[in-house]
């Protein structure tokens, strides 16, 4: 379904060609009308060019701005969504204990999902904050001693309950005898961890069966490998799942929940740690791998 957007997009499109098409003709013009005349040729060829250059410039901007605009609106969109479903629910189970009698299996069944509820809410704002930290100036990371496998353990555990997952849904696999330690801010390591195992959950579909390994792939570097057997990642999106806003749409699945921010927040991170983040997949269907390359010190 094409877009008012797309339709704008369009049309600007359309309308720089045809304008830069016209200052084409009445530049060759320009050149048959003075062949003879060296200064006004060479003037009107300089003129020209500029003019023309001026159009495809204004015209990529206006489409930049136009794309960056819808982005905003669809972020604001899934925000509103992510914050206005669990208040929604909270409100409704709050509502039911005022109004009803519950025995107290019930009384701590409705406890739980309002928990679980309020840290849905607590998630979503974390994400638009840390992203709104990410676009300032990068700060100093603290640096202190983080042993990466002891931290993926403790970020595949919080994924199980945050899911409602059963223990081998993620598995996790270390491929060194030794610590894999690197240094940096843990509580950020831990962010970008946990945002890409949430991110495999994610697009995993109903059967979620994911791998995380740690590995020392050479003497100075630690990978942290997120594996999933989901919904996969079309190859002309590779580069751009790790821009703001942007999620991923496949025909199979054409939207998840989701702010689109996380990714973000992982390559940010990544980079303040001097380190790195990609991701590979064959296509639809073939599932995805993302992998946090981070610089390796001695334990």
């Amino acid at each position: 379904m094409v877009t008012r957007r797309q339709k704008a997009i369009a049309f600007f499109v359309a309308l720089c060609v045809l304008l830069v098409a016209a200052a084409i003709l009445l530049n060759i013009s320009w050149i048959i009308t003075n062949a003879e005349r060296v200064t006004p040729l060479v003037l009107g060829v300089i003129l020209f060019a500029l003019i023309i250059a001026g159009l495809i410039i204004y015209t990529v901007f206006l489409v930049l701005e136009i794309k960056r605009n819808e982005e905003h609106d669809s972020f604001i969109n899934a925000v509103t969504h992510e914050l206005k479903t669990p208040i929604a629910s909270i409100r409704l189970y709050l509502e039911t204990l005022q109004t009803r009698t519950v025995n107290d299996a019930q009384r701590r069944e409705f406890y739980d999902i309002m928990l679980a509820d309020v840290e849905r809410l607590h998630h979503t704002v974390d994400q638009v904050l840390k992203a709104g930290v990410a676009r300032e100036k990068p700060k100093a990371v603290a640096r202190a001693p983080v042993d990466m496998a002891g931290l993926a353990r403790e970020c595949v555990d919080l994924a199980l309950v945050r899911h409602h997952l059963p223990p081998g849904a993620i598995a996790l696999e270390a491929h060194d005898g030794h610590t894999l330690m690197v240094r940096g801010d843990a509580d950020e390591l831990r962010t970008v961890v946990a945002n890409l195992l949430d991110n495999a959950v994610k697009y995993s579909g109903a059967a979620v069966r994911v791998t995380v390994s740690v590995a020392a792939p050479a003497p100075d570097t630690i990978w942290v490998r997120v594996q999933d057997r989901g919904i996969g990642i079309p190859r002309k999106q590779l580069k751009r799942i790790f821009k703001r806003f942007y999620r991923v749409q496949t025909r199979t699945l054409k939207q998840v929940k989701g702010t689109g921010l996380g990714l973000y927040i992982v390559r940010t991170i990544a980079r303040a740690h001097g380190g790195r983040v990609f991701a590979q997949s064959e296509g639809e269907g073939q599932g995805a791998t993302f992998t946090l390359e981070l610089p390796r010190v001695a334990s």
